[in-house]
């Protein structure tokens, strides 16, 4: 019976090897690197840090015959950081205080840190210059005049970065959106309104 003829032996190109043996530390760096995640995130624990509108008085608000409005306020919003190893950094924070789509005043602050499990008040004492009204917003005021309760909104952003432990940075804008409704008898009101993250 005769043998069969085999042809010359051929060899992988060495090309080939280094690239089957650089995408398999690939995967296995991946495969490590997600570990490592996953189990400092159950470590950790890591909660986004909030800004929140703890407190607001009306001082004033007073609109004449002339539709000129003058508002004196005073607003406490809270930075919290709840991470119990990581301190956070809130930078580019900007609201503003408007009556009706009328801009009253823009609460801004300058970049400032808040340590693990603590908390920080930033107090915004707002007094007006003088603001014409167009006749609706007039209209406004004064039905709000008459039934003892003003709205104003307060809406904007700040950003957040913190470090949680070998997971590195982490960054959020927070957003804030919020609703005050002042009686005109001088209470103080404790609105439940916080940023939401993104």
């Amino acid at each position: 019976m005769p043998k069969p003829v085999l042809g010359p032996e051929r060899r992988t190109n060495p090309l080939i090897w280094c690239a089957a043996i650089i995408c398999t530390l690939l995967t296995i760096a991946v495969i490590i690197t997600g570990m490592i995640v996953f189990i400092g995130y159950m470590v950790i624990r890591p909660k986004v840090p909030q800004m929140s509108v703890v407190s607001a008085h009306l001082d004033k608000f007073s609109y004449d015959m002339a539709s000129v409005l003058v508002v004196k306020v005073s607003i406490v919003i809270k930075a919290e950081n709840d991470n119990s190893k990581a301190h956070a950094n809130f930078y580019e924070t900007s609201y503003t205080l408007s009556f009706h789509g009328v801009k009253i005043a823009y609460l801004n602050a300058d970049p400032f840190d808040v340590p693990s499990n603590k908390s920080i008040d930033l107090y915004y004492p707002v007094e007006s210059s003088p603001i014409p009204l167009k006749p609706e917003d007039g209209e406004i005021a004064e039905l709000f005049l008459r039934r003892g309760q003003v709205v104003f909104d307060i809406r904007g952003n700040t950003r957040t970065r913190w470090r949680v432990g070998i997971l590195g940075s982490v960054k959020f804008w927070l957003h804030l959106n919020c609703q005050l409704k002042f009686p005109l008898n001088g209470t103080t009101i404790y609105p439940k309104c916080s940023t939401k993250s993104r």
